[in-house]
């Protein structure tokens, strides 16, 4: 399934959101492929500092396992300095409803 997501950058941290993720860490890659991720994608919308991203997963419940998995706590924490966070470093995160999808 292709999962559909909405995050938020502060101001001024576009260039370093970017690079972190063009450095993402082997076994961040490893830790999402682990719990059925794949194929995803993120993009900026400039003027909103919005994140869409997309992923396919193999199901829900494996991608929210994720949640508890060290290596994601600790790109969270990494990452909680550039974006919108959760009190547990977490991203604030909206889920998107698929309206359309073309293979």
């Amino acid at each position: 399934m292709i999962k559909g997501f909405k995050m938020k950058l502060f101001p001024g941290q576009e260039e370093e959101y970017e690079r972190r993720h063009n450095l993402l860490w082997p076994e961040m890659r490893d830790s999402i492929h682990a719990h059925g991720g794949k194929n995803y994608t993120i993009f900026l919308d400039k003027e909103t500092l919005t994140l869409f991203g997309t992923i396919e997963i193999e199901s829900e419940e494996e991608w929210a396992r994720q949640a508890d998995d060290a290596i994601n706590r600790k790109w969270w924490d990494f990452m909680a300095d550039i974006m919108e966070t959760n009190p547990d470093n977490s991203p604030v995160s909206t889920d998107l409803h698929q309206v359309f999808h073309l293979d």
